[in-house]
């Protein structure tokens, strides 16, 4: 059923925080996972927002550095409830994942790898992917009305999947053809509601005060412990990728990884390699594998502190200067996304956007096909084109068979999130420790 084109009524701020509690719990599978969950709980389910809204935030927040899904559910809270509602929406995205993330790095750090996780997220990985799958058809079916439409959503995929054109490069080539041949139509952004008005010195005010909020804590922390300390490299490298990392988590994991391994000697490779594999199995977004991280630095390095309190100053200071940055790009940027959804020429140009993002969400969706369905995946090359290739013999027929399961609660049975997870996740510590009770 399509989306309506007037908002329900606006939320209590206690419902509000009560739905992003329970994305922040059940928010698996990255940023497509993420964004197909809101989609489901705020847009299908409640109707607090309108799909037209919802896919212009979206394409705002895609072209911000950070975690754009933290951005989304930020974005969704200020606008339901101005600024508390963001601080509401985008700290509780973050907590339960930043909680689960530190309590696995605290465990790793003093014992080793943690078999019983992987074995519990071995089977909420199956049920993230068909929630991830009906996203992209509902999204498609809504933005993929034309063949101008249709054509920047497959070019953005093929762009990103067998060229690897850089995320932002995709993302404005489909603005500048939207704004040059789509076709904009000025109305407002919802019924009867206009934009929202901002001054220029309201803007600067609230830059600067987010601003202040950004540095304070890594300030505060280098001051007491030393401005060549881990607190402080902390702070300046991570706020550092957060003005620069465009495109996701994906395009700043690579350089993180290096940095941390090599450059800082944080942690060694094949930890790195297991703190990517616990982002993709735990709730919130991908970058939280920076707070793994930070855990780390603080806990080998710790100041002056005992190692557990400074593994947790290490991931609060992660955690701060990583999602900080998102607020200040919310709270300045939101009010014009009004303004923009409102104009002929920006609209189109937003409308091809959303296409294009679609080609985007595919990309992700396969990529995470492929990595739950494949044990290795390799790269296929001819030319420019380099396409990820699955090892056909390395098919987990175990995690075939999740999915088949929570696609048929999901497609078939309409299955709710929870009840699909849960049963998801149930019958993954089935198959990893059955056999071993055996």
């Amino acid at each position: 059923m399509d989306a309506p084109d007037t908002p329900a009524a606006p939320p209590t701020l206690s419902d509000l925080a009560a739905v992003f509690a329970r994305v922040g719990v059940l928010g698996f599978g990255g940023p497509a996972g993420q964004i197909a969950l809101m989609h489901r709980m705020i847009i299908d389910e409640r109707g607090w927002l309108t799909e037209r809204r919802y896919l212009a935030a979206l394409n705002y927040c895609m072209l911000l550095p950070g975690p754009e899904a933290q951005q989304l559910a930020t974005y969704v809270g200020w606008h339901l409830h101005g600024v508390r509602g963001g601080l509401i929406a985008g700290l509780l995205f973050v907590l339960p994942g930043f909680v689960v993330i530190t309590a696995i790095a605290a465990v790793y750090a003093a014992f080793g790898e943690t078999p019983l996780v992987d074995a519990l997220f071995f089977g909420l990985q199956a049920a993230v992917l068909a929630i991830v799958v009906e996203a992209l058809i509902r999204i498609a079916r809504r933005s993929l009305t034309s063949p101008l439409a249709l054509g920047l959503a497959g070019a953005a995929f093929l762009a990103i999947f067998a060229l690897h054109v850089p995320f932002p490069v995709v993302i404005l080539v489909a603005a500048a053809v939207g704004a040059v041949f789509g076709r904009g139509v000025a109305r407002p952004v919802d019924a009867g509601d206009p934009p929202r008005p901002r001054s220029a010195a309201g803007t600067v005010r609230t830059a600067l005060v987010w601003l202040s909020v950004w540095g304070s804590l890594p300030l505060l922390v280098a001051l007491a412990t030393g401005f060549d300390g881990t607190f402080a490299r902390l702070g300046a490298f991570f706020s550092s990728l957060a003005v620069v990392t465009f495109g996701g988590a994906y395009a700043a994991l690579a350089y993180v990884a290096q940095a941390a391994v090599a450059t800082y000697g944080w942690l060694t490779a094949p930890e790195m390699l297991d703190a990517l594999a616990m982002a993709e199995t735990t709730p919130g977004p991908l970058v939280l594998v920076l707070v793994f991280i930070g855990y780390l630095a603080g806990f080998r390095e710790p100041g002056g502190f005992d190692p557990v309190t400074g593994g947790l100053l290490g991931a609060l200071v992660t955690a701060w200067v990583t999602f900080a940055p998102s607020f200040l790009w919310i709270f300045v940027g939101a009010p014009y996304v009004e303004r923009i959804i409102a104009s002929p020429r920006l609209g189109a140009a937003l409308s091809a956007v959303t296409a294009a993002v679609v080609g985007v969400i595919l990309n992700l969706t396969v990529w995470f096909a492929l990595n739950v369905l494949f044990r290795e995946v390799g790269t296929a090359t001819a030319g420019p084109v380099s396409v990820s290739a699955p090892v056909l013999a390395s098919l987990d027929p175990a995690a075939l068979a999740l999915s088949i399961v929570a696609a048929v609660m999901v497609f078939r049975l309409k299955a709710g999130l929870t009840v699909t997870l849960a049963v998801s996740a149930a019958l993954g510590l089935l198959v990893v420790f059955a056999p071993r009770l055996l």
